[in-house]
């Protein structure tokens, strides 16, 4: 029984999975910031290059 209750009580998995899902929730607003940026940069580098 003392075996389960050790299980129970260790939490180092749960921690490891938590870094991971906010790793990969940055990575996605990342990408998604990176994404919107790229092409208003891109609209303005066009408009700069038609108004040469």
């Amino acid at each position: 029984m003392s075996l389960m209750k050790k299980f129970l009580k260790n939490e180092s998995g749960a921690t490891a999975i938590e870094y991971g899902l906010i790793a990969g929730l940055i990575a996605v607003v990342i990408i998604g910031a990176v994404t919107t940026l790229g092409t208003k940069v891109a609209g303005q580098f066009n408009t700069i290059a038609g108004n040469l």
